[in-house]
C-alpha cells in the first residue's frame, strides 16, 4: 500500500447538478480531474469527471494549455502542465517542510532500500510533499503531489490518529473506498487502530492499496509537539522487519523534527 486517494486528484467525480458553479468552480474541476491514478486525459475524460460539457471542457482546456497548467502530448491526450509545478514550489508548508526533512529521508532510503514518503494532512486526505523510489522491483508508484485517503495509507492513519476526534469522525462517518481486499473500512476497526497508534506512535498498513506491500509509518511533530506530518517506508510485505523499519523511521522522524525548530519533541 502507500501513496498509495478524498474528493480530490485520482477519486471519481459525480457532476453536482443541483449546485451552482462559478466560472473559477469550472476551471478547477477541470484541474481536478487528474490524479495519482488518472494522470494522462483525453478531453472526453476530463468533461466526464469534471461534470462539464464537451464545449465548455474544451474552451478552458485550451486557456489551461495557454497559460500552461496543461500540456497536451502528440496523441491529444492531456497532462498537468510544468507551470503548476512552479506555483507548488512557492507552497511554504510542503517547502519548508520538504527542505527540513530531505537529507534525513535520503538517509532513510538508504537504510531501507523501500520507498520513502512524506505526508501531509490537506483537507480530509493525506498529500505526498516527498518521495524516494526505491531502485529495486516494487510495485508502489509514489510521487510529488499524490493524494490519498487517510483510512487507507499509513501517513494517513498517523495524521488521523493525531487528529481532533471531530474529525476523526467525519472521516470515518464518509464512505470509505476499498482498494484492495485487505483494505480496512470498518468504522470500528479503524477507531481501534488509530487508538494503537497513538499509544504505541507506529502505524502498520498491509496491503491496504496493494495487497504485496505494507507500510510502516510514523508522526513527524514540530517544535510545538503538533504533529506535522508523517513519514513512511514502503516495502513487499514479505519483508517482515517491522520493529527496525519503526525504529529507524523514528530516528528519522527526530532528526526532521530537530530540523523544525528550537524545541524538538522526544519520546515518539
Amino acid at each position: 500500500m502507500t501513496v498509495t486517494a478524498e474528493h480530490g486528484p485520482g477519486w471519481a467525480h459525480e457532476p453536482d447538478a443541483g449546485r451552482r458553479v462559478t466560472a473559477a468552480g469550472r476551471m478547477l474541476a477541470v484541474l481536478d480531474a487528474f490524479g495519482p491514478r488518472h494522470r494522462s486525459l483525453t478531453l472526453s475524460d476530463i468533461a466526464r469527471r469534471a461534470g462539464l460539457s464537451l464545449s465548455t471542457a474544451h474552451r478552458l482546456v485550451h486557456e489551461l494549455v495557454a497559460w500552461g497548467a496543461l500540456e497536451r502530448d502528440g496523441e491529444g491526450r492531456y497532462s498537468v502542465g510544468l507551470r503548476l509545478l512552479e506555483l507548488s514550489a512557492l507552497a511554504p508548508r510542503g517547502l519548508g517542510l520538504r527542505e527540513a526533512a530531505y537529507p534525513h529521508l535520503e538517509d532513510l532510503h538508504r537504510a531501507t532500500r523501500g520507498n520513502v514518503q512524506l505526508g501531509v494532512r490537506d483537507g480530509t486526505g493525506v498529500v505526498y510533499v516527498e518521495a524516494i523510489r526505491a531502485r529495486v522491483r516494487n510495485p508502489v508508484n509514489s510521487r510529488v503531489g499524490d493524494r490519498w485517503p487517510m483510512h487507507a495509507t499509513g501517513t494517513g492513519l498517523v495524521l488521523l490518529a493525531h487528529a481532533e476526534p471531530d474529525f476523526q469522525e467525519q472521516v470515518l462517518s464518509s464512505p470509505l473506498e476499498r482498494f484492495s481486499p485487505l483494505t480496512v473500512i470498518d468504522p470500528d476497526v479503524l477507531r481501534r487502530t488509530l487508538a494503537s497508534i497513538r499509544q504505541t506512535g507506529v502505524a502498520v498498513a498491509r496491503g491496504q492499496i496493494t495487497v504485496a506491500d505494507m507500510v510502516v509509518a510514523v508522526p513527524v511533530p514540530d517544535a510545538g509537539g503538533r504533529v506535522a506530518a508523517a513519514v513512511s517506508v514502503v516495502v513487499e510485505a514479505t519483508e517482515a522487519r517491522t520493529r527496525e523499519l519503526a525504529g529507524v523511521l523514528t530516528q528519522a522522524s527526530r532528526a526532521i523534527s530537530r530540523t523544525l525548530g528550537p524545541r524538538p519533541v522526544t519520546g515518539l
